[in-house]
Formats: C-alpha cells, structure tokens, sequence
C-alpha cells in the first residue's frame, strides 16, 4: 500500500510541476536554470520518468509556493475557480493540521481587508485561526464572519462554514456563497447566475438592500454555505427580525400614503 502511495504522488507531482510552470508562463529551460539543473532533467521530471530528490521536490514547492503535501497528492489544476473565457486562475492555498487534514480557516470582520489582499499566499492562509468542526474532515472548508444586516435572520458577526467551489458553472441558484472579488470585496450573499451575460446576480434577503450584478472575471473565490454559528439567544433574535419586518412595512405603507396624497 505504502509503495502504491508513492506511485502516485509522484505522478501528481509530475503532472503539477508541469501544470505550475506552463501557468507562471516559465519555460523548462529558465525553471531549469533556477534550480541549477539541465533542462533534460526537469523534462523527465514533467513525464514522471526520473525522480527528484526530497531536496529538489521542497525548491520546486517553495517556488511555486505551494503545500507540500498538496503538490505530491493533489491535481492543482482542478483546485482552482474556474472563470469562464478570463485567464485569472489561481491555485487555492490551505493549511494543514499535524495529521494532514485541511484546516478550517476563519476569516474574521477584521482580517477582511489583508484577506483580500493575501488570500492565495499559503503564509497568511496558515496564520489565520482555525476551527475544528465535527463531521468535516473531507473536503475543504473555510469560515468567515460576517457583518451587517443584508442576510437577515442571520444576524451581525455570526461565522459561516462554507466549502470551496471550483467552477463558476457549479453555483446553484438561490443558494448563499461568500463571493470574493476585485470591487465588491468579500460579502455573503444568494446568487443567481447569469450565463448569458456572464454576471452573477447578489441578492439579499434583507428586502432593504437592492440585489447588483457583478462579471464572472471580476470573481476571485467562492465558498458555498455549509453551517452557520450563531452567538444570539435564538428567541431574541427572532424577535428583532419581526421587529424589523414590522418596520420595514410601516415604511413602505408610509410611501404609498405619501404618493396618495400627491
């Protein structure tokens, strides 16, 4: 078992290495170069017909600035968002416990600002806190918490668990996601997708907040909602929501009676 192991991390290996310089746009002769090896080395590599050193394997992980682990076992090229006719794809960074299991990150309101600007450097991935979550040791997850009023019932500073979408093209209509992206920032939404035009719609269920549409090549990441920690006492809470319909219709009976009136 152990041997059939090996096999096939170093034929991930191969395939990412190879995956990694095409996306960087680094021909085999300048990656060659960097680490000091003949080009015909660095080919063999890329057809898994020699095998690099522990050595080399840890230079080539560092460039490229990937996990380790996940260089060795996991296909790179499907660990991405996948933006239909744009060529900003990216490889999603993760942290890893003592056991190899992928972290439950937590994005907090205020790491909102440096996650935006560091969300696919492995370094700040792994300096963020973690959460453990019964029940969620496969796949990969990550958690954010999330301000304002837009998504009620669910109130300000509540954390949502959320796994990691691949493809624009898997978004579901009417379901929540946390969207990051280059002007909105990152917010917690329901989308609906337009294929035609190649946007997805931000709907809140505040009724208050008008829905937007934002390009699919504006989309950097996107989370799936998965669970939902909540920190307010559930009968209050539901109190201020009826609270808040209560006024939210008497402020629009007031903008009937204005027009009525005119």
């Amino acid at each position: 078992m152990i041997f059939i192991d090996i096999i096939v991390s170093l034929a991930m290996l191969s395939k990412n290495l190879k995956y990694l310089r095409q996306e960087q746009k680094i021909s085999q002769l300048e990656l060659a170069d960097i680490l000091k090896i003949p080009r015909t080395t660095l080919g063999d590599y890329e057809r898994a017909k020699t095998e690099p050193n522990i050595s080399t394997i840890i230079k080539l992980a560092q460039f490229f600035k990937v996990d380790l682990d996940n260089f060795l076992k996991h296909d790179l090229s499907k660990s991405k968002l996948k933006v239909e006719n744009s060529k900003a794809f990216k490889v999603l960074a993760i942290s890893v416990d003592n056991s190899n299991r992928e972290n439950i990150e937590l994005v907090k309101t205020k790491a909102t600002a440096g996650y935006l600007n560091s969300f696919s450097d492995p370094e700040y991935i792994g300096s963020l806190p973690k959460l453990f979550i019964p029940g969620l040791d496969h796949g990969t997850f990550r958690a954010f918490q999330i301000s304002g009023n837009s998504m009620l019932p669910l109130e300000s500073d509540s954390i949502v668990i959320c796994s990691y979408v691949e493809r624009l093209t898997n978004v579901k209509d009417d379901l929540t996601y946390v969207v990051v992206s280059q002007n909105e920032g990152l917010v917690y939404k329901r989308l609906r997708k337009d294929a035609k035009k190649k946007e997805l719609q931000l709907i809140s269920d505040n009724a208050a907040f008008l829905p937007y549409s934002i390009p699919f090549s504006e989309v950097q990441e996107l989370w799936k909602f998965h669970a939902c920690i909540s920190f307010s006492d559930k009968k209050t809470s539901d109190e201020n929501t009826y609270l808040y319909k209560i006024d939210d219709m008497q402020g629009k009976i007031n903008q009937i009676y204005k027009k009525l009136k005119l």
